[in-house]
């Protein structure tokens, strides 16, 4: 088993205090968005003690020798790369409206940027890896999102009672509300909601300028209802984006709050964003995502809507599964990954680390022994590690001079030990 040195992502969105905060460490003093946990290429962990007793990057230390660190049947089925990325996720703004690519989309994509040559690290590139994303997202704040297509009725209903609140206001109705309630009510619901999305996607003029009269209309107070929460995240994300396409996107979209100790998952073509909040993300160890709005950098339109699902999803809940060992699991429907999260009492009985092939994993409160047939490794409150396939099984104890709970998230692959 190896400790573990991660990567801090300062992105503007990022909150400066929350990670700090949880882990138990002094600020930065920038912003913090995420801390990366794996082997990603773009942005590896560090095994302490990896090599003669030295540090070592932890897609070098796999590459060394797939099969014991990952297990052979992890590396028959994602090649001999790590195939999750953990992270912990602080976002005090909103993040860019983005959807990320099915497998076959992220291959075909990457081989053609490559033999084009554009440069890995090009604002135009859509793909930097050759690997699909799928993810989850699991709260420890109240997090706000949004996350998928709601039904287009339900999208229509909201641009409609906005374009009679401005004929009772007296006020001139934008000519794109009509417009959007015309094509949210087309018969077949996945062209509905693609009408609707290519005509907000493009931008121009007529959108921004319904955007601001939008959100002139809705300063002087947001109706009450079900919808309440997405009117009000129209005037948020404007402040931050004024005009952008992203802004009345978002009302085609459901508007999610989840309770500390929820959790949805995001599968490929679903457009999401998240707004507010702390939480432990996990996906398939990739970096590849195209942009749909609420941000500055590039949004390939054509590229984009080839890889959205259009389609009206219900929120995508993960409930937790209690095994007969004590464990409680998160099983998205992808083979990449599984997050389970474990809690232990000062003294309390040890849990065994739920593990098919190599695992990673990070302690957010307390302090914790991890045994294996090999050894032992302490970690305490912000401490991550790396157990290789080859190291199982692995208990996870309460430190002998706990005096706190202890909670620790640990990632491996989705795949059935």
């Amino acid at each position: 088993m190896y400790a573990l040195e991660n990567v801090l992502r300062p992105y503007a969105w990022g909150s400066p205090t929350a990670i700090a905060g949880l882990l138990g460490r002094p600020a930065s003093g920038g912003p913090e968005a995420e801390l990366w946990i794996g082997a990603h290429p773009d942005s590896p962990s560090t095994a302490a003690g990896a090599d003669d007793g030295g540090p070592l990057a932890l897609d070098a230390l796999i590459a060394g020798d797939p099969d014991h660190f990952l297990g052979t049947e992890s590396v028959a089925a994602f090649g001999p790369r790590l195939p999750f990325l953990l992270k912990v996720l602080a976002a005090d703004h909103p993040l860019s409206l983005q959807v990320h690519p099915t497998l076959e989309q992220a291959r075909a994509g990457f081989a053609r940027e490559e033999a084009a040559g554009v440069d890995r690290s090009a604002a135009t590139r859509n793909y930097k890896d050759d690997n699909h994303k799928p993810e989850m997202i699991f709260a420890l704040t109240p997090f706000e999102a949004l996350c998928g297509f709601r039904p287009a009725a339900a999208s229509r209903a909201v641009f409609g009672d906005l374009a009679r609140a401005f004929e009772q206001a007296g006020r001139e109705v934008p000519a794109l509300l009509p417009q959007l309630v015309e094509d949210l009510g087309q018969p077949e619901e996945g062209r509905a909601l693609r009408a609707a999305f290519e005509r907000l996607i493009g931008g121009g003029d007529d959108v921004a300028a319904a955007t601001a009269a939008v959100v002139e209309l809705l300063a002087g107070g947001t109706p009450e209802g079900p919808d309440a929460a997405a009117l009000d995240t129209v005037g948020t994300l404007n402040a931050e984006y004024p005009g952008d396409p992203g802004v009345l996107i978002s009302l085609l979209l459901n508007r999610i709050s989840l309770a500390p100790g929820e959790a949805v998952y995001l599968p490929a073509g679903n457009v999401h964003a998240y707004l507010h909040g702390l939480g432990i993300e996990v996906m398939a160890s990739s970096d590849n995502v195209l942009r749909g709005g609420l941000t500055p950098k590039f949004v390939d339109v054509p590229e984009l809507l080839q890889t959205i699902a259009f389609e009206a999803v219900g929120v995508p809940e993960l409930r937790a599964e209690q095994t007969m060992l004590g464990q409680e699991l998160y099983r998205p429907p992808f083979q990449e990954f599984a997050l389970q999260r474990i809690e232990l009492a000062p003294g309390g009985e040890a849990v065994p680390l739920a593990q098919s092939g190599a695992a990673v994993l990070i302690v957010v409160a307390g302090s914790v022994m991890l045994d294996s047939p090999k050894g032992d490794l302490r970690l305490d409150r912000g401490g991550s590690a790396f157990v290789p396939a080859a190291e199982a099984p692995v208990n996870v104890h309460p430190a002998g001079d706990a005096a706190k709970p202890a909670v620790v998230f640990a990632v491996t692959t989705g795949m059935k030990a």
